[in-house]
């Protein structure tokens, strides 16, 4: 089954994909052995449990564009999928999701997930807005002062503004109200729960 997106709409959901995962994975270049236990914002996640939940949801990806079904996926995404090489199972990961949704036509495909049935370029969609915010959780826990890039803070921001509850996945804090003269960046933070000015020191 297929569900047609608008036009541009493919190569700008594979773009935006590509380029949330190249960041994690430009980050996760510098992660020194000893930082993979730092705190993250993510409150019950260090360094490592938020790079292994990245992984595994991106690992699904092509599982799921292959027309499989969570009851025939399993646990095998479940638990420790980093290993002893992290940085070589997360580029893995977005490299075998880039590949399935570079299929021709994939982006349309019905396919089937944990909480129901959604288009793959809608889950890609959901997966690099996620991927924006836990890129800053990721900067933030190693000391990157950097800022989202404007364009995709904006796409995660028009994404996540859809969902009804972001706090009742359990995924994220009760959003609260930013600035008046909040950018992009801001908005998304407060609306995923974010403290724009989290540091470890402050822990």
């Amino acid at each position: 089954m297929e569900c047609p997106h608008p036009p541009g709409f493919h190569a700008e959901v594979r773009a935006r994909y590509a380029a949330a995962g190249a960041e994690v994975t430009r980050l996760l270049r510098t992660v020194d052995e000893d930082r993979w236990t730092a705190p993250t914002p993510c409150r019950d996640w260090d360094v490592r449990a938020l790079v292994n939940h990245l992984a595994a949801q991106h690992l699904w990806v092509c599982q799921a564009v292959a027309g499989y079904t969570p009851e025939q996926i399993g646990h095998r995404f479940e638990g420790d999928v980093l290993g002893r090489n992290p940085l070589g199972v997360w580029a893995m990961a977005v490299r075998s999701a880039l590949r399935a949704l570079n299929e021709p036509g994939s982006p349309d495909l019905l396919v089937h997930l944990s909480y129901g049935v959604r288009d793959a370029g809608g889950y890609a969609r959901e997966l690099t807005a996620e991927t924006v915010v836990h890129g800053w959780d990721l900067a933030r826990a190693l000391g990157d002062g950097g800022r989202m890039p404007r364009q995709a803070a904006l796409y995660a921001l028009s994404e996540f503004r859809g969902y009804r509850d972001l706090a009742g996945s359990g995924r994220f804090d009760p959003p609260f109200t930013p600035p008046p003269d909040a950018d992009a960046e801001e908005r998304l933070l407060a609306l995923t729960g974010r403290d724009p000015h989290w540091s470890a020191h402050r822990i």
